[in-house]
């Protein structure tokens, strides 16, 4: 097990794009069997891919997103742009507005990067439940021909990933290379571990967790709260009544994006400037300081490419994830006993959401089990936000750890 107090900015090395890149869609022809007990038929994919696959279909890295991304993770969006979709800060303040299309994790997958597609064949889908092409609250019930909404059923993370798995087995693909996210992202990557021990080589998982602690539980508690309290969200049943819960919707938004930063990312991006001229305004409705104005901005661009219904679908599912009570009897070792992946643990030291101690507690009992794991803690200020801000001190950290992982397979007999 290796710890680092602070990777270094490293040279990213000959980077490229992966150019311009279409979202495409698969149906899956059998139903998804759900932990909830119950089974969801007629289930679709929406998905991208990056890169080659080999003439043995083993270079495959699937990578999962978080809450609020899809699967637009690296190049130009041939249609319908997907940009802004990043938790914390917005596209628009990293690649140049939203009119670039650029994917959620561009500066980490294509030529020279973290995920390098000169080397592997990357796949990205919109997981179950979501908003952006996969099956999820707001698709049409094939049995009532309306929208689910609130009869869609709750899901979780195990979901998502046998979803993946059965649109993984759709493609011919039996074995991963790397399963590799941030956050939510992460979640689905440890669940790969312990689900399919023997079909995934490694697990990349960034700012993520074993179980979100009991304050992202309360956080995403009042982020639904808002939801739910909107009278406009009318129990879920929205769809086509030309009204959608947007005001709750975007005090879920501004409460995730205050969880996602640090209080030092804000004074260093906001202090207490006022957001119009040097005197306060004596105003109750209008935003007087910059972050406000910044966070209204933020739930007014959500709410118009995001489903409230996908957002507590979602939120549901990692508040629910906790692998020592689904896997271990309420003890994360024996939880992590069957994982055979070599593990890469990126934890940030200002992220409070997803605080390093849970990268460590994963790290500790890997390697009490005598499995290969490696920890990295980065000293970065931008709280959880830091693992799409800091791509550059995370790719030769990855690259090394994919690298690694290639050279003993070259090694083995």
């Amino acid at each position: 097990m290796h710890k680092s107090a602070a990777a270094p900015n490293g040279s990213v090395g000959s980077v490229g794009s992966v150019g311009t890149v279409e979202t495409r869609f698969l149906d899956l022809p059998e139903p998804i069997a759900l932990e909830s007990g119950r089974e969801l038929a007629g289930v679709r994919v929406a998905y991208e891919t990056y890169g080659r696959l080999s003439a043995a279909r083993d270079n495959v890295i699937l990578v999962c997103h978080a809450l609020s991304g899809d699967a637009h993770a690296a190049g130009v969006a041939a249609s319908a742009p997907s940009a802004g979709t990043r938790d914390g800060f917005a596209a628009e303040d990293r690649d140049g507005g939203a009119g670039a299309g650029l994917g959620w994790w561009d500066g980490m997958i294509g030529p020279g990067k973290a995920f390098d597609t000169e080397r592997y064949f990357i796949i990205s889908t919109n997981l179950l439940g979501g908003c952006r092409g996969t099956t999820g609250p707001s698709s049409t019930n094939p049995e009532t021909g309306h929208p689910y909404g609130p009869d869609f059923p709750v899901i979780t993370v195990a979901d998502m990933v046998r979803t993946q798995r059965a649109f993984l087995d759709r493609l011919g693909i039996s074995r991963l290379a790397a399963v590799a996210g941030g956050s939510l992202g992460g979640m689905q990557a440890l669940e790969w571990a312990i689900l399919f021990p023997d079909q995934v080589d490694a697990v990349v998982a960034i700012a993520s967790t074993h179980a979100l602690h009991p304050q992202g539980v309360a956080w995403n508690a009042i982020a639904r709260q808002a939801i739910m309290g909107d009278p406009a969200w009318q129990d879920g049943r929205y769809y086509g009544t030309g009204q959608a819960p947007d005001a709750g919707m975007g005090v879920a938004r501004m409460v995730g994006h205050v969880t996602y930063l640090s209080g030092a990312a804000l004074e260093a991006k906001f202090a207490r400037r006022l957001q119009d001229g040097d005197d306060i305004r004596h105003t109750l409705r209008e935003p007087e300081f910059a972050v406000e104005s910044y966070l209204s901005h933020q739930a007014a661009s959500f709410v118009k490419r995001f489903d409230a219904n996908t957002y507590l679908y979602l939120s549901r599912a990692l508040t629910y994830f906790d692998l020592a009570r689904q896997h271990g009897g309420g003890s994360l070792e024996p939880a992590l006993e069957d994982v055979k992946a070599r593990t890469l643990l990126i934890a940030f030291s200002s992220d409070w959401l997803y605080p390093p101690v849970a990268s460590a507690e994963i790290a500790e009992a890997l390697g009490a089990l005598g499995k290969p794991v490696d920890y990295h803690l980065i000293e970065a200020p931008y709280g959880h936000d830091s693992f799409l801000l800091e791509e550059a001190r995370q790719i030769p950290i990855i690259r090394r750890f994919l690298e690694d992982g290639a050279e003993r397979t070259t090694r083995t007999p």
